[in-house]
């Protein structure tokens, strides 16, 4: 069975930790990432996050067995520098695209001290709750270049056809400057040429990512792109399948417009 890749709009901070606190705001967040394992319908061997939190000069694997927390985050509840997401690595797999990287041209090199960051366990803590399966992460690389990440994307593609579920944590708008009603018309703008660009023919829909800063408010939506980037790789890894848009909200925080998509077949 070939695995759909994911790009989810992850939420800001620790927020699954704080549901009595914040859940009236990510009530559809949560529920639409809660329904990914009915979605695909099995258990996956593994899955590999590429995170918006983490570059570096080549592409980055993290490859610890017992990975590490990382609070990347500041202002939240004490409790929230104490979660533990405790869900095991898999150097076997951070190994593999290792090699599927290296083998495409692409430098990659293994992290074992890296720990998941809150684009990881906090996207990933609805979804498996019980902290059972591997996970492995992907940095972006410097420069942030869209093709170099859609080729990369493509190399992954074989991990789908043997239980690897590959995920892009990002967010479709990130301008914390205007994370509010002052990102309102940016937010809507680029999510309406967001979902527009997604429908397009495979071909097309790459090359329209490639072009992603011609789009309508393209830098409000994203000042800087990193939040953007994970699109472009599981993009790659499920070229030539559709989108589906398991997630979508024009009022998150009051205003935003945000979106997730999945690329591939649902099995249920």
């Amino acid at each position: 069975m070939k695995l759909p890749t994911y790009f989810l709009s992850h939420g800001g901070g620790p927020w699954p930790f704080m549901m009595d606190q914040v859940g009236h705001l990510y009530a559809k967040l949560d529920a639409s990432l809660r329904d990914i394992p009915r979605q695909i319908g099995v258990t996956p061997k593994a899955v590999l996050v590429i995170t918006a939190h983490w570059e570096g000069r080549e592409f980055m694997l993290s490859s610890s067995a017992k990975p590490p927390m990382i609070y990347d985050y500041g202002g939240f509840p004490p409790h929230t520098y104490q979660v533990q997401y405790s869900a095991p690595g898999s150097p076997e797999l951070a190994a593999q695209v290792q090699a599927l990287l290296q083998a495409g041209g692409h430098a990659a090199v293994l992290d074992a001290e890296r720990g998941f960051d809150h684009g990881t366990f906090s996207a990933m803590y609805p979804v498996y709750p019980q902290a059972d399966v591997p996970i492995v992460q992907l940095s972006l690389k410097y420069g942030l270049d869209p093709e170099t990440h859609l080729a990369v994307g493509r190399l992954l593609a074989p991990l789908r056809e043997q239980g690897v579920l590959i995920i892009g944590s990002g967010l479709s708008y990130h301008n914390l400057r205007a994370f509010n009603a002052n990102g309102a018309a940016a937010s809507h703008a680029f999510d309406g040429w967001l979902q527009q660009a997604m429908a397009l023919p495979p071909q097309e829909r790459s090359a329209a990512l490639v072009e992603w800063e011609q789009a309508p408010a393209a830098r409000m939506a994203h000042p800087r792109e990193e939040h953007l980037l994970p699109l472009m790789v599981v993009v790659g890894a499920a070229e030539n399948e559709p989108a589906t848009m398991p997630y979508h909200e024009d009022a998150f925080m009051g205003a935003l417009a945000v979106s997730s998509y999945r690329f591939g077949q649902a099995a249920a």
